[in-house]
């Protein structure tokens, strides 16, 4: 059974989504790829407490690695990328073709980057840490403007 809460961050509303009380979608306005709101289920705003409280020592620069439990749902594929993000250290960038490489498949950058870019939980498994070759932003299903804040709020915290 699905369940969901919207809850303010520094990056505007975030819509948090569990499949039988496990986070299986963190969603932000306006995203590329954000699920019908119908299919988010009814609202609950008691199931997100940890959520939450890791995603504001997060946004405070606090926390550099959430404890959540996760449900991915998406091919196998996809969910070896995504597991693949969630090693990219708090602060540091990979490129696409570094993740192919870590997977095995260096010809795979391009799934790599369809894949990176369904990911359903944003900012906790960390897509906006995925650069171009050259190191510039590419797209990012947040928006670039989103993602150059997650990543200078990395690169200030890591400073401290």
């Amino acid at each position: 059974m699905r369940r969901h809460s919207v809850t303010d961050s520094p990056y505007g509303p975030l819509t948090l989504v569990a499949d039988d009380g496990v986070l299986c979608g963190l969603y932000m306005t306006e995203q590329r790829h954000r699920p019908a709101e119908e299919t988010f289920g009814a609202r609950d705003d008691t199931l997100f407490a940890d959520a939450e409280e890791q995603l504001e020592g997060y946004f405070a620069g606090e926390l550099t690695e959430f404890t959540l439990e996760l449900r991915l749902h998406g091919t196998p594929f996809q969910r070896t990328v995504w597991e693949q993000l969630r090693r990219i250290p708090y602060g540091e960038t990979r490129s696409y073709g570094q993740l192919a490489d870590a997977l095995g498949k260096p010809a795979a950058s391009r799934a790599v980057g369809l894949a990176n870019g369904k990911n359903p939980i944003g900012i906790i498994v960390p897509c906006h840490r995925v650069v171009g070759a050259d190191g510039g932003l590419t797209g990012y299903g947040g928006g670039l403007d989103r993602k150059r804040r997650l990543l200078d709020l990395e690169r200030a915290a890591g400073m401290l």
